[in-house]
């Protein structure tokens, strides 16, 4: 799947199963939410903390979530996600080049 087919994808299943899209502001405040149950999962299974009982370690799932709302707020506001990621690895290609080659905290 593209990233222009799930967008299309999300956009299908919120017009035929979601009613309507949550307000921008509302499904900013769910992916702030999504991000802190993927810190979550991140910090048990890499950091130091543990799973606590009932815990699963769903890393994909919270990623997945993540993902749905990120493609609702592009849909919303009309941003083109597949082009912009266009645009960000360019100006990324651009300005990093050479200067994660020559961080010697990465090359060790």
């Amino acid at each position: 799947m593209t990233i222009q087919e799930a967008q299309q994808a999300v956009d299908q299943w919120i017009k035929t199963y979601g009613v309507r899209y949550f307000s921008e502001l509302t499904n900013m405040a769910v992916l702030t939410e999504e991000v802190g149950e993927l810190a979550r999962v991140m910090a048990r299974k890499y950091g130091d903390q543990s799973f606590k009982p009932g815990e699963k370690e769903n890393l994909g799932e919270e990623m997945a979530d993540v993902l749905w709302v990120l493609l609702c707020l592009a849909n919303q506001t009309g941003v083109d996600l597949t082009e912009e990621l266009k645009k960000s690895i360019e100006k990324k290609t651009k300005r990093d080049a050479e200067r994660h080659k020559n961080n010697s905290k990465l090359t060790k």
